[in-house]
């Protein structure tokens, strides 16, 4: 295949990878396995969009949201993906994927309409509770990414050390300085009273994805002086970078890609607010005599 298939495309591959993988995943071994099932190349599964996320990957995910709103995939707020009953038990023909693409973004285009339409009806004499508000949050990871890829080298390298510290890591020291062989720095994880390791760690900001000559160097970097090593990138990492980053024989190098690193950030709250909003549930209020609305 010499081209990224579409969403509506992707909607089966998605499931079979989830049930190969037992039925259940993450975004990036779901990633790996419908690539890895499509043959697609490395060229393809490393192409990013303008705003520097991987475009494959990205796909995979919306396909994801696609098959969840239809009721065959369920995620939990750790980002596993699991095949509901119903997506254990069907399997999607691409005349049954397409079906499902058309019925789902005509549900969406009337969702899209039924807000449209309440924005409209809203009174503009004077301020409404909603206008109140914070601004909506649609979109705030592509805003915090831009945030992070905007930072200076050493301004991403501090950002790092403060998240292995909110990450349970002691003793985390920054190398602030080049040609340390691609170490940016180290710290201590305490398992407990009696063992502890000590890892090295390097920070890139990538708007692409990072191969696995990259993993090769830190690992050569960090061997003999330390336990493992830490890989944090603002991109993504290849299929071949996470083949060689848990490959045996070798210490072991954790990969946290873009996603991940978001996650991080909202996990421990650095750089962000949650704020907090409700949505009206006019079924309770069937009972107190109001008519719900079409």
């Amino acid at each position: 295949m010499n081209k990224i298939p579409s969403l509506g495309e992707l909607l089966a591959p998605t499931v079979a990878a989830l049930k190969e993988l037992g039925g259940s995943g993450r975004l990036n071994e779901v990633a790996d396995r419908v690539g890895a099932n499509l043959k697609l190349s490395e060229e393809l599964l490393a192409e990013v969009t303008p705003t520097g996320v991987l475009r494959f990957a990205n796909r995979v995910a919306w396909a994801r949201f696609y098959l969840a709103r239809a009721g065959f995939i369920s995620s939990s707020k750790q980002g596993v993906w699991t095949l509901t009953e119903e997506g254990q038990k069907r399997d999607l023909s691409p005349k049954d994927a397409r079906e499902l693409f058309s019925r789902m973004n005509k549900v969406f285009q009337e969702e899209r309409k039924k807000k449209q339409r309440l924005e409209q009806e809203k009174p503009h004499e004077e301020e409404s509770p909603e206008a109140a508000l914070p601004p909506s949050t649609a979109g705030y990871r592509e805003r915090l990414r831009e945030v992070l890829l905007r930072l200076p080298p050493e301004g991403f390298e501090r950002l790092c050390q403060r998240l292995l510290r909110e990450a349970g890591f002691t003793e985390v020291n920054v190398s602030g300085r080049s040609g340390d062989g691609g170490l940016d720095g180290n710290g201590l994880l305490q398992v407990n009273a009696l063992v502890s390791f000590r890892v090295h760690f390097q920070c890139k900001r990538y708007a692409g994805s990072v191969g696995p000559s990259l993993v090769r160097d830190f690992r050569g970097a960090m061997q003999g002086r330390a336990d493992k090593g830490i890989f944090l990138t603002t991109g993504g990492f290849s299929a071949d970078s996470r083949k060689e980053a848990s490959r045996d024989g070798v210490p072991p190098i954790e990969l946290v890609d873009g996603e991940r690193l978001l996650d991080m950030l909202c996990e421990f709250e650095l750089g962000v607010k949650p704020i907090q909003t409700f949505e009206i549930d006019q079924s309770f209020f069937v009972e107190f005599g109001l008519t719900p609305s079409s």
